[in-house]
């Protein structure tokens, strides 16, 4: 209720008060006016005891709340939108795997509205698109691999670049990640060589876009390892949306948060950073799109493994697939 709704309330409320002091008879003044005895006697209380702000309405809150979310649960959502800016869902999907809070997304959505912190910012937000394409899985590991390249930003004070080569499983959602100072054919077929010892399972076709890294030598480097190269179809990036999107996760979690001091210029430095997001990425990151499993977590119930999860070397993980 606005200032003036307000005012406009209390000047009808004391109008009718003066009404019956006026003509000494409080049933026919409730009757001109409308209202019940129980309500003119209670105006007139508020009245005698607290002036006119008594003629106020008093807020409908309730004054105890007791299954109210506790401080603590509410400064932790406060601090993942602030320095994560995560939504309502994974701020729920956190707040139970790493603090072992169960809380509803819309019950987190309201905590956040109260605090003016309701939309996510202008860049991380959801657009609309003309039509929609329905989104598929792979049914095994290793049935198909994207992979795409990143485009860092330069080194400041140098012509030079960096350039992240990312593979993730279709399926699974297992990422490889790694930093090159060059973009071509050579880096490539090292990348996917890295990316091929590395994951726990037989990759039987890496599909990419019709960058020139990917052309005849890499095409073939695959093909001699009896794995099938396949490309998307020019200006269709959606077709490789897995990486793509994860290629948002990485600006999103890892580079906005990354002290880059030390590390723009040193390559084995950033992909130390690099790998040990890598881990975080595939072991302990609840994903939106697995339910909340973790990639290693979904490639346990795929494959059947009960080990546990190493840090630096995705083969320690779950014996190949042959």
């Amino acid at each position: 209720m606005t200032k003036t709704q307000q005012l406009r309330v209390t000047t009808w409320r004391s109008k009718i008060l003066q009404h019956a002091a006026a003509i000494g008879n409080v049933a026919r003044t409730c009757r001109r006016f409308g209202i019940s005895r129980k309500t003119f006697y209670k105006w007139r209380q508020r009245f005698v005891e607290h002036g006119d702000a008594g003629l106020c309405d008093r807020p409908t809150t309730p004054r105890r709340i007791p299954r109210a979310t506790n401080d603590e649960v509410v400064s932790k959502i406060v601090y993942l939108r602030q320095h994560y800016h995560f939504g309502a869902p994974r701020i729920a999907a956190y707040l139970k795997r790493f603090h072992q809070v169960a809380i509803a997304r819309s019950t987190v959505h309201r905590i956040l509205t109260r605090r003016g912190m309701p939309r996510l910012p202008a860049n991380q937000k959801h657009h609309a698109h003309g039509k929609r394409w329905q989104r598929y899985e792979k049914p095994q590991p290793g049935h198909r691999l994207q992979v795409d390249v990143k485009f860092l930003e330069r080194i400041p004070g140098t012509r030079r670049r960096f350039y992240q080569f990312t593979a993730i499983d279709d399926c699974t959602r297992m990422r490889v990640l790694k930093v090159f100072d060059a973009c071509n054919q050579r880096t490539a077929i090292q990348f996917i060589d890295d990316v091929l010892r590395r994951l726990p399972f037989r990759v039987l076709v890496v599909q990419t876009d019709n960058g020139a890294e990917f052309q005849s030598q890499f095409h073939w480097h695959l093909e001699q390892q009896d794995i099938r190269h396949v490309y998307i179809r020019p200006r269709t990036p959606h077709l490789n949306g897995k990486v793509e999107r994860s290629h948002r996760v990485d600006d999103q979690e890892f580079y906005q948060l990354l002290d880059k001091d030390g590390i723009s210029d040193d390559i084995q430095l950033f992909n130390e950073k690099l790998r040990e997001w890598e881990d975080y990425y595939n072991c302990h990151r609840p994903h939106g799109a697995l339910d909340g499993q973790t990639p290693y977590e979904r490639l346990l119930a795929k494959t059947r493994a009960t080990v546990s999860p190493g840090s630096q070397d995705l083969t320690s993980v779950v014996a190949p697939a042959m």
